[in-house]
């Protein structure tokens, strides 16, 4: 049997042992669940920048909320309407490499991915740390009862 050129030994080592050749992927060529943990621990997040969404009877303000990719973010989810309402955005949780999602008052929740956020009314407040990944545009809506249809909707796009 004759030995493996050098290079796909290489290769084939780095795929046994997994010799972090990801990280050295593009951000938006990274699975960003599976490789959660190495993109978050790779993030700055002294430069976080933080976003903030009010979500109300029937709507999101801003509607439309632009991240850019491999940024780390800090986004403020409140809910000021007097009925709980969701952040529902499955394709956009997968998107993104989570860190936690938070409350000052009750602690913290760390998951790979969510698919959907649901917030308590009159002040409720979560606060997502993440960093995007994959680029696209995703649908953000309010699955209680109606709330979708009566135009509780938006549109969560990563650059």
């Amino acid at each position: 049997m004759k030995p493996l050129p050098k290079s796909l030994g290489l290769l084939w080592a780095g795929m046994i042992f997994g010799c972090g050749v990801a990280l050295a992927q593009a951000p938006e060529a990274m699975d960003p669940i599976e490789k959660r943990k190495e993109i978050v621990d790779a993030a700055n997040w002294k430069g976080m920048e933080t976003v903030t969404v009010e979500l109300k009877e029937h709507s999101y303000n801003p509607e439309s909320l632009v991240f850019k990719a491999g940024q780390p973010y800090k986004l403020i989810m409140r809910n000021s309407g007097e009925k709980k309402h969701y952040f529902t955005a499955p394709e956009f949780f997968k998107a993104i490499a989570t860190r936690k999602v938070q409350s000052d008052k009750d602690g913290e929740i760390k998951a790979p991915y969510f698919l959907a956020i649901e917030m308590m009314p009159n002040g409720g407040q979560l606060d997502l740390y993440f960093v995007p990944v994959t680029k696209g545009k995703y649908p953000l809506y309010c699955t209680e009862s109606d709330h979708r249809q009566q135009g509780m909707e938006g549109t969560v796009v990563i650059e």
